[in-house]
């Protein structure tokens, strides 16, 4: 009777382990929600947007500095908005890298302009 039970064992103990390395994968891929911002008026992308990249990303992510994405331009910078929201706001990592945050307004700001389309104005 033992010799029956011991397989049966085993392969419930592989079943368990596949399914909770199957959830360990699934998990922590989606970065969390952010936080409900409140907009005053239009967020210019040339008076606000890509003179807060040029200072606080370019040395990093300008063109010709070497790291991904680059971020030289609207068409960049719109196209990778997702990620550098949540790069400013420390999800996965906070941006600039070993720098200070930027300032919440400026977050906010940037926040604001995904919100409103990330316009090319």
């Amino acid at each position: 009777m033992k010799k029956i039970h011991a397989p049966f064992y085993a392969l419930s103990g592989m079943i368990v382990l596949t399914l909770l390395a199957a959830g360990a994968c699934s998990k922590a891929k989606t970065p969390p929600p952010l936080p409900e911002v409140f907009c005053n008026g239009t967020i210019s992308f040339s008076t606000q947007i890509a003179p807060m990249i040029e200072e606080n990303c370019s040395g990093c992510h300008g063109a010709g500095a070497g790291t991904s994405p680059v971020l030289s331009n609207h068409a960049e910078i719109s196209q990778n908005a997702d990620q550098i929201i949540h790069a400013l706001r420390g999800t996965p990592q906070l941006m600039p890298e070993g720098g200070p945050a930027l300032a919440d307004s400026l977050i906010q700001q940037f926040q604001c302009w995904l919100q409103q389309g990330t316009l090319n104005n």
